[in-house]
């Protein structure tokens, strides 16, 4: 197990080596000059002089990828040049929003997906079946701010049962800050749980079709044993996936769904980040969600042993 992990763990290193080489070429990917590009158009030469000295442009190309890899392995990721502040501190405080609303969906997509794809996938071809995967395929076909602004209209405007939007603290309210977020959190969890209830379905009908299934029936196993312990087991490994990429994505900042119900998320930064031409900023978000994509895959692959002794740790 623990050699599984080492190996694990040195195969994201190339992973994160190229994100990383990637991340520092954006800079100068930018057409003309990058520094003129970030300080913007009415800017003199003296504060285009400062941005490029401030990026390290004015240094040599292998200069400046040394010094960008050196930083980063002290977990520097640069100073933003719209706040004068350092990229972390300014991931770190809108990090807060961005994590719990991505609990919340996940919580909205595990409580409504599994059951809804495990009862479709042991009863194909039923009412439930059909009801369920109509569902399904509305919610994934349904863009996540259409449904916002709706649940925004219902719920707020009309029946007035939650606040439009806006953000409150674990710290200064936990009942207000679940209060503020049931409405974002299943219009961003609501499309995570089609998209769960659809692969698991796929999955469970692929799993009760074999020979083991057959065998415990055959057994004199109840029907509730054989799918909700044998079949509902092997069928959650494929669907771990789905349900990682879906946290990685929410962490990474679920723009739209901040920005339609104004929550202070990483979402929210990076929006303002590309407006304002803030590169380091917008460097310091994608290496943070490369990050996450890493760690959420690790954390699966782990899960998948637990969950299915067949896969080998070798």
């Amino acid at each position: 197990m623990y050699a599984y992990l080492i190996r694990r763990i040195l195969y994201l290193i190339p992973v994160m080596l190229i994100v990383v080489t990637f991340v520092f070429f954006m800079v100068h990917l930018i057409p003309g000059d990058p520094a003129a590009v970030m300080a913007g158009s009415e800017a003199n030469p003296e504060e285009i002089e400062y941005a490029r000295r401030l990026l390290g442009l004015d240094r040599p190309l292998y200069e400046q990828y040394g010094r960008f890899v050196l930083r980063l392995l002290q977990g520097d990721l640069g100073k933003s040049l719209f706040l004068e502040r350092s990229v972390v501190s300014v991931i770190a405080e809108r990090l807060e929003p961005t994590v719990v609303l991505t609990l919340f969906s996940l919580v909205v997509a595990v409580i409504i997906g599994i059951p809804a794809g495990a009862i479709a996938g042991a009863l194909p071809n039923t009412w439930s079946d059909k009801s369920t995967m109509v569902i399904a395929m509305f919610g994934i076909s349904m863009p996540s701010f259409w449904l916002g602004l709706n649940l925004i209209y219902l719920f707020s405007l009309k029946l007035k049962m939650f606040p439009p939007g806006n953000y409150v603290s674990l710290s200064t309210s936990v009942t207000r800050c679940i209060h503020y977020m049931l409405l974002p959190s299943f219009s961003l969890g609501f499309a995570s749980a089609a998209l769960v209830a659809r692969m698991l379905r796929s999955c469970m009908m692929e799993v009760l079709s074999q020979d083991y299934i057959r065998t415990a029936r055959a057994k004199g196993l109840a029907e509730r044993v054989v799918i909700y312990v044998h079949a509902l087991r092997n069928a959650m490994v494929p669907t771990l996936t789905v349900i990682g990429i879906s946290v990685a994505i929410h962490l990474g900042g679920a723009v739209v769904t901040e920005t339609v119900f104004n929550l202070p998320g990483v979402g929210r930064l990076v929006v303002t980040s590309i407006l304002r031409r803030d590169y380091p900023v917008i460097q310091g978000v994608v290496l943070f969600t490369a990050s996450i994509y890493v760690c959420v895959n690790l954390v699966v692959d782990v899960i998948y042993c637990f969950i299915d002794p067949r896969i080998r740790y070798d």
